[in-house]
């Protein structure tokens, strides 16, 4: 799945990975979240914090009814008010990623995998 854009210069083509390594990008940055976190679930329900070169892996993004779905895999730190942190995390992820791909986000879907302790 890729998005595809026609200019006057050309065409443009933005594959899913590049948009999950933006959208990974963007939600690392936001207030509470620790980093990304697999996918999937190490045995013993134990989530692994990935590194800033793999964050498309906490990523799945999918194409449904003419826009995108983003759903985001995270950790977030201790002590903050959980819900607070996706709320915003999902609206800062929604603008960022229609302001940059000029293309409608349908849905950003924050599954929580974790909680660490801040450093």
């Amino acid at each position: 799945m890729t998005i595809e854009k026609q200019t006057n210069y050309g065409n443009i083509s933005v594959t899913e990975d590049a948009v999950a390594i933006l959208a990974g990008t963007i939600i690392a940055e936001c207030y509470g979240v620790v980093g990304m976190a697999s996918k999937q679930v190490l045995r013993d329900g134990w989530a692994e914090l990935l590194k800033k070169e793999n964050v498309q892996k906490g990523v799945v993004v999918r194409r449904k009814d003419q826009k995108l779905e983003i759903d985001l895999y995270i950790i977030v730190g201790f002590g903050v008010k959980i819900s607070e942190v996706v709320q915003e995390a999902q609206k800062k992820v929604k603008y960022e990623l229609e302001k940059t791909l000029s293309e409608e986000i349908g849905a950003v879907n924050v599954f929580v995998q974790g909680v660490r302790i801040l450093n």
